[in-house]
């Protein structure tokens, strides 16, 4: 057996999960992070119509497209989740500047979000190759 293929089914072994273990809690994350997205997608299109920030609004809708390629075990879910971090520190540093408590509410859920997504990394899988 080459080195290659042992990756291979080691890979194989953390995308079942012993039991499914692995897909029930990357399902369970899907489920919480829609639910969180629709909240923040809801909140942030009615402060756009009240002219405020586009921030939850697109960061909500960031989160449901996330949640989806998580439900489906795509690792683009991690890699879009990520950007969306990116982005969330960027603003809140534009918001609050070094406030360290103006910075806490705006980045503590979406880091916590990441961390739960980092560690289900071994379970999501990369989107499959297509013949060029």
């Amino acid at each position: 057996m080459n080195q290659r293929s042992g990756v291979s089914r080691n890979n194989d072994q953390a995308q079942s999960g012993s039991g499914g273990k692995w897909r029930l809690a990357t399902v369970v994350l899907a489920v919480a992070l829609v639910v969180f997205g629709m909240a923040l997608f809801g909140g942030g299109v009615w402060l756009i119509a009240l002219g405020g920030s586009w921030y939850y609004g697109l960061t909500g809708a960031g989160c449901i497209v996330a949640a989806a390629l998580l439900w489906k075990q795509r690792r683009s879910a991690l890699y879009l989740f990520a950007v969306i971090w990116g982005l969330t520190v960027i603003w809140a540093l534009w918001e609050v500047g070094l406030n360290w408590w103006g910075l806490v509410p705006r980045l503590v859920a979406m880091t916590v979000i990441l961390l739960l997504i980092l560690f289900l990394s071994p379970a999501l899988r990369r989107a499959p190759r297509t013949a060029a």
